[in-house]
């Protein structure tokens, strides 16, 4: 476990602690801010990047998030499982419409099963 005093949210997914540390929400992918293009054999996410990104920062920008590793990095940013005030912030993006459950990368479904 690790605290991430959040600074800053890059979009639906993916956010940045006071220490420098990325983090990556574990098992969800949001739309992507910059789009889908050039990204070969890649299945973006539809919806609307912008509202996502907005309801994650409502969720956890300035707070102190209870963050559990959970995998290596992925493009340099740690995967996490994250919570604030006892909210799981994978499950409220993917229950709020802003992302889509990865089965991917949630093999053991505990997607919306787990607390922080």
């Amino acid at each position: 476990m690790f605290v991430c005093a959040v600074v800053s949210v890059y979009d639906g997914d993916t956010l940045t602690c006071e220490s420098g540390v990325k983090v990556r929400l574990r098992a969800v992918d949001a739309p992507e801010i910059r789009g889908c293009g050039g990204r070969r054999g890649r299945v973006c996410v539809e919806g609307d990047p912008i509202a996502s990104k907005r309801h994650l920062q409502k969720l956890a920008l300035g707070r102190k998030l209870q963050c559990r590793k959970d995998g290596g990095m992925s493009y340099k940013r740690q995967n996490a499982w994250c919570s604030a005030g006892g909210v799981d912030l994978s499950c409220a993006q993917v229950r709020a419409g802003y992302a889509a459950h990865d089965v991917k990368y949630d093999r053991a479904r505990r997607l919306c099963r787990q607390s922080g």
